[in-house]
C-alpha cells in the first residue's frame, strides 16, 4: 500500500468524507497506518425552492460519513462553503454555456473547493495533508510530485486531478488510488463501515439528478435564444432552442427530418447557429487548447507525442502536443476524433503519468 508511514511525515490528515464508500475507506486505511485523521464534510449550494439537496452532501450521505467516522473512533465535522461553491463552481457552470461551451465544473471544483477553499482549511487546522477517495496516484520523483492514473483504469479519476498543481499535490494523499474498486468495497466490509453497499454517484452534484437543460432555464434564461440549424453547406434545415441545449455529437432531440442521421458538429455562437452533419462529418484531427497547466510547473520545450484524453469518459487517444505561447497547445491526431468539444479539457498523458492539461478552444469554421 502505497501511503508513507507517519514516522517519516508528516502525522495530521483531513480526510474529505463524503458518505461514499471510497472516502470512508480512504479514512480507514489512514487510521490503520497509524494517522492522526479528521474527517471533514462539506456542505455545499443546493437550488434554493426545491427539495433536491446536493447529490455530495444529502442528509443520507452526511449521516452516513459521520457513522463512518465515529466507527473509525475519528472527529468528524462538517463546512459549509455553500456560497463560495455557488460563486466559483455554479456560476462557472452557467457562464460556459452563455458563451455556448460546455463547461466541466468537476475540474474546477478540484482546483477550487476540494485542494483550494478545503486544503486551506485543514492547514489552518494544522493537517499536514488532505485525502481524498480519488482513484488516483501521486509519486515524488526526482524533487517533483507526479499525478499518476489510478489502478483501476474504470475508475480513473486523474483527468479531473489533471489541474493540480505542485505545492496542492504535495499535501494531498489518495489511499485507494492503489487499488481496484471491489477491493475497496471488500475493505469497506472488513472495516465494517456503513457505506460498503453504497452506490456511486455520476452526475452533476447541485444538478441533483435534474436535467442541466432545465436548471438552465430556470437561472439563465437568457441562453433560450433561438436560431438556425444549418449543414455544413449552410443550408437552412430547422430552428434551434438556444445552443446552451445542444450538445457536440448529439443526434436525438435536433427537431428535424432528413433521410440520414444528423449529428451536432459545432456551435457558430457569432451567428447563434447550430451547425449539423452527417456521422462521416463528425471527426476532426486538430484541437486547441487555453489555460494551459503543466503538472511540473513549465511547459515542454518543443512538440512531443502523447495520450490525448477529451473527456472524462473518453479513451486517450495518440496526438502530437505543440505548447504555443500564452499559456496554450495544439494537439493533431493521428486520426480523426469524435466529439472535441469546446469548455472540455484536454488532458495530456506519457502513459500512467499526467503531463497537465487545457480548455478546449472552439476552432473556427467555415459554414
Amino acid at each position: 500500500m502505497n501511503i508513507p508511514s507517519p514516522e517519516n511525515v508528516g502525522t495530521h490528515v483531513v480526510v474529505a468524507m463524503s458518505g461514499g464508500v471510497d472516502s470512508s475507506v480512504a479514512a480507514a486505511l489512514l487510521v490503520e497506518r497509524g494517522y492522526d485523521v479528521i474527517g471533514m464534510m462539506l456542505r455545499l449550494w443546493s437550488e434554493p425552492g426545491t427539495e433536491a439537496h446536493n447529490r455530495c452532501c444529502t442528509p443520507q450521505a452526511m449521516a452516513l460519513a459521520r457513522r463512518a467516522a465515529a466507527g473509525l473512533g475519528i472527529p468528524f465535522y462538517v463546512l459549509d462553503v455553500k456560497e463560495f461553491f455557488h460563486a466559483q463552481i455554479v456560476q462557472f457552470f452557467v457562464d460556459g454555456y452563455r458563451k455556448g461551451v460546455t463547461p466541466n465544473p468537476c475540474m474546477m471544483c478540484n482546483r477550487k473547493i476540494r485542494f483550494g477553499e478545503l486544503l486551506s482549511r485543514a492547514r489552518d487546522l494544522g493537517a499536514d495533508y488532505l485525502a481524498t477517495g480519488h482513484y488516483a496516484r501521486i509519486r515524488h520523483k526526482n524533487g517533483k510530485m507526479e499525478l499518476l492514473r489510478g489502478v483501476d483504469r474504470n475508475k480513473d479519476q486523474s483527468y479531473v486531478l489533471s489541474v493540480l498543481d505542485q505545492p496542492q499535490l504535495r499535501r494531498a494523499m489518495f489511499p485507494v488510488g492503489e487499488f481496484p474498486k471491489e477491493e475497496v468495497r471488500r475493505m469497506a466490509r472488513k472495516f465494517d463501515l456503513p457505506t460498503a453497499e453504497r452506490n456511486d454517484s455520476q452526475d452533476l452534484c447541485f444538478l441533483a439528478g435534474g436535467d442541466y437543460r432545465d436548471f438552465l432555464s430556470r437561472h439563465a434564461p437568457d441562453v433560450e435564444r433561438p436560431g438556425p440549424i444549418v449543414n455544413t453547406e449552410g443550408r437552412l434545415l430547422g430552428e434551434h432552442r438556444g445552443l446552451a441545449f445542444y450538445t457536440i455529437g448529439q443526434r436525438k432531440g435536433l427537431g428535424i427530418s432528413s433521410p440520414v442521421p444528423l449529428y451536432v458538429r459545432h456551435k457558430d455562437v457569432q451567428r447563434n447557429a447550430l451547425v449539423v452533419t452527417t456521422r462521416d462529418g463528425l471527426g476532426k484531427r486538430e484541437l486547441l487548447a487555453a489555460g494551459a497547466h503543466w503538472i511540473s510547473g513549465a511547459p515542454p520545450d518543443s512538440a512531443f507525442k502523447a495520450d490525448i484524453q477529451t473527456r472524462y469518459t473518453a479513451r486517450a487517444q495518440r496526438g502530437t502536443v505543440t505548447p504555443l505561447d500564452e499559456g496554450a497547445f495544439r494537439v493533431i491526431f493521428e486520426s480523426p476524433q469524435r466529439d472535441i468539444t469546446p469548455g472540455q479539457s484536454a488532458v495530456i498523458f506519457d502513459g500512467e503519468r499526467v503531463l497537465g492539461g487545457g480548455i478546449i478552444q472552439p476552432l473556427e469554421e467555415k459554414t
